[in-house]
């Protein structure tokens, strides 16, 4: 017998753009059948009341950070209940396949310790197939989709040196790529301020650019600067869109630090030209003035040649360190704006568990010493596993980046567990209250801006990834569903006090069955994976672009 779901009387704003409308949504085995103002309803028939809500699309959150908690805490709770029921991992460059024959994944698991915050969780896959069984087999709450991280393909083909691939790593590194595209990987990432992708050449992003055309695919890029050089880094990211062709999404296009206020404005005309000139791209961004990041983003990228063991030696290297302090002295945003959000759950002294929350300044304040040399003895002793929330933003620039036709919203954020082992530390309140907070805050207050807003937040972006059958309540569409209040949302979470769940969500339903209700997590967990799909085969099981 079909499971049969009606949400009554709800003001229905369907993703598309649409005027919202108060209308029934009919539901039957987990797919939209009928939006309509009546709908017939059969005995057997559960009812919804949504009079006096907002009934939207769940929300897709296409740049996460989930690849990895979704997997300790597969309940999403910091996602669920801010109304998301649709994660794609992998972005940044910071995913965690393909592993290549040989990798060394010791290595590859260290660098990106930004996503790695439960040290008991064994990785068990060694390509983007196995990854995707690894998360069906934990069944999250929120459906899961991947890009391809840039850091784990070129780690485990070149390592983690600053060199160039040679022709035949290369092409290892596309045939790997076009590997994990037939596996259901949406695309490929970079993030280019990380070791090792800050050496990889233009020629490099070029040919794995090739690669996700090819497949039609997108290439989302966390661009090389975000500070002085934001406009040369954005450009970097057209140019590879105009050699390839292939679907380029900006990563949360920002400009840090006062001197680069205004920059944003110049890159969205950059990307206003490539639109104009026919290549397809686009651009996401949070609704917060600060960042969050691995403290080690912020160190010149000669001093994490070698991968982190090397880092570690030269941190203890007086030379160094004072190469590394010159290389701080004009830096666009002081330690007062750098705050330690996270340390990695090893044993250390209870003086450091508690300086978590304080800003670098304030530490070396409380320490007696200098905020260079407190950054860099926190990076000697737990290397890319430090993080950090960054501020020097402009709400200019936010609000210009947020009314852009070509900006979706995402969080950057993780889904986390507040009360397991997810939830330790300092965690931005993206996690947490991101789509809230675009909506209650900079949605706009008429019908015609809300169905704007919650399109930005549902079916454009799943439109930019590729992702069909969600983001609008549509018939055939997955009844993937968040009810709210539209006077009552708001988001809680702030920085003093990260880990609030947001008012005003009255339901959330994923695959027609719910999630969040007024008491709380229901404990269901009906998320699926979600593949892209398959690419061309090529002889030899690898699917290859001329270069």
């Amino acid at each position: 017998m079909s499971k049969s779901l009606v949400v009554a009387n709800g003001l229905v704003v369907d993703g598309t753009g649409a005027p919202p409308r108060v209308a029934d949504v009919l539901v039957e085995d987990g797919r939209v059948v009928r939006v309509d103002r009546t709908v017939e309803r059969g005995g057997t028939t559960r009812v919804v009341d949504a009079s006096g809500l907002v009934v939207a699309p769940g929300f897709v959150d296409i740049h996460t950070h989930s690849d990895l908690t979704l997997l300790s805490s597969p309940e999403a709770h910091s996602k669920v209940r801010q109304g998301v029921t649709t994660e794609v991992v992998g972005n940044c460059g910071l995913g965690v396949s393909p592993l290549a024959p040989g990798a060394d994944v010791a290595a590859i698991r260290q660098a990106v310790g930004y996503l790695d915050l439960d040290p008991a969780l064994a990785w068990s896959w060694d390509d983007t197939s196995g990854y995707l069984d690894a998360v069906d087999a934990a069944r999250p709450a929120v459906n899961t989709a991947t890009l391809t991280g840039h850091l784990p393909l070129r780690a485990g083909v070149v390592g983690f040196t600053d060199r160039a691939p040679d022709s035949a790593e290369l092409d290892a590194m596309c045939g790997l790529l076009a590997d994990t595209f037939a596996a259901g990987s949406l695309g490929l990432s970079t993030g280019l301020v990380y070791s090792p992708l800050c050496y990889a050449t233009e020629d490099e992003l070029i040919a794995l650019g090739r690669t996700v055309a090819f497949h039609d695919r997108v290439f989302t890029w966390h661009v090389r600067d975000y500070a002085d050089d934001l406009l040369p880094s954005v450009d970097q990211a057209l140019r590879v869109a105009r050699a390839t062709g292939c679907r380029t999404q900006i990563s949360h296009l920002a400009s840090v630090g006062r001197r680069n206020w205004g920059a944003v404005r110049r890159a969205l005309d950059a990307v206003e030209d490539a639109l104009s000139d026919g290549f397809r791209v686009a651009v996401d961004i949070y609704p917060y003035l600060h960042g969050n990041a691995p403290l080690s983003q912020l160190l010149p990228a000669w001093a994490q040649d070698g991968g982190a063991h090397a880092l570690a030696l030269r941190l203890r290297d007086r030379a160094a360190r004072d190469r590394i302090v010159a290389a701080w002295a004009d830096r666009p945003s002081g330690w007062d704006e750098i705050t330690l959000s996270r340390v990695p759950p090893t044993p250390r002294p209870a003086a450091e568990v508690d300086e978590v929350g304080m800003s670098i300044a304030d530490i070396a304040g409380r320490r007696g010493a200098d905020p260079d040399e407190v950054a860099m003895d926190l990076l000697a002793a737990y290397g890319s596993g430090v993080l950090i929330v960054a501020g020097g933003r402009s709400e200019d620039d936010l609000r210009t980046v947020l009314d852009h036709p070509a900006c979706v919203v995402a969080s950057d954020g993780q889904a986390l567990d507040r009360d397991g082992v997810t939830g330790a530390g300092s965690p931005h309140p993206r996690s947490y209250g991101c789509f809230p907070r675009y909506l209650s805050r900079y949605a706009g207050a008429t019908d015609l801006e809300l169905a704007r807003a919650v399109r930005r937040c549902t079916g454009a972006p799943a439109e930019l990834m590729g992702l069909t059958g969600i983001g609008t309540l549509t018939a055939g569409a997955r009844a993937d569903l968040v009810l709210f209040d539209r006077d009552r949302l708001t988001d809680r979470a702030t920085f003093a006090d990260p880990q609030q769940y947001p008012e005003g969500i009255a339901e959330v339903l994923v695959a027609g069955e719910t999630v969040v209700d007024a008491t709380g997590h229901t404990g269901c967990r009906p998320g699926q994976v979600l593949r892209g799909r398959h690419g061309t085969a090529h002889p030899g099981g690898t699917a290859r672009t001329p270069r």
